[in-house]
């Protein structure tokens, strides 16, 4: 009898620990989000630090952004589909083809590098061609990056939506102009 009291114990709190790792995860994704903004810079900025530790820095915190959201993603999948199994695995695949469109922007930065780098294959050109090229780069993973947010602005949706008619989150979590409205019974 005691045996089954404790596994009753830890299925109760199994959710909130998930939910505690996933308010870590993300404070995290944010953290590492702010570093690689601040490292990274404008296009110019970035062509002058491009062989700098700060870069490298940006670089790392990018890919980490990355690999925290797919376990935010993980999580919030597992939290959420008691509430609507079909919303939570649609915001999944929203968040995770983010994630992969994200991780596959940043290989675009690798190559920026390269370019500027003192590769022997690269002496065909010179400087300026290869700054043009290596800022082709850059600006490829800028497009790269805002077609990812694309999908993470429908992931946030989506989650925003589930929190809202979840019983277990408070509903100050989801509100905004949007929740208001569907509150209301009005759509846009």
């Amino acid at each position: 009898m005691a045996t089954a009291g404790m596994i009753v114990r830890i299925t109760e709190a199994s959710p909130r620990l998930k939910a505690r790792i996933a308010g870590a995860m993300y404070l995290l994704t944010f953290l590492m989000g702010v570093t690689s903004s601040l490292a990274g810079g404008g296009i110019a900025t970035t062509m002058r630090s491009i062989l700098m530790p700060p870069f490298w820095l940006g670089y790392a915190a990018d890919l980490g952004v990355v690999a925290c959201y797919i376990a935010v993603t993980a999580l919030f999948y597992d939290l959420f589909k008691p509430v609507n199994r079909s919303l939570s695995l649609l915001a999944a695949f929203f968040s995770l083809v983010g994630c992969a469109i994200g991780a596959f922007a940043n290989v675009f930065h690798l190559a920026a590098l390269t370019l500027l780098g003192d590769a022997p294959d690269l002496s065909v050109f010179n400087a300026a061609q290869l700054r043009v090229l290596a800022s082709v780069c850059l600006e490829s993973y800028n497009r790269g990056f805002g077609i990812s947010m694309v999908f993470f602005g429908c992931y946030c949706l989506l989650i925003g939506y589930l929190i809202f008619k979840s019983t277990f989150l408070p509903r100050i979590l989801s509100d905004g102009p949007l929740s208001a409205t569907i509150r209301r019974g009005k759509f846009l």
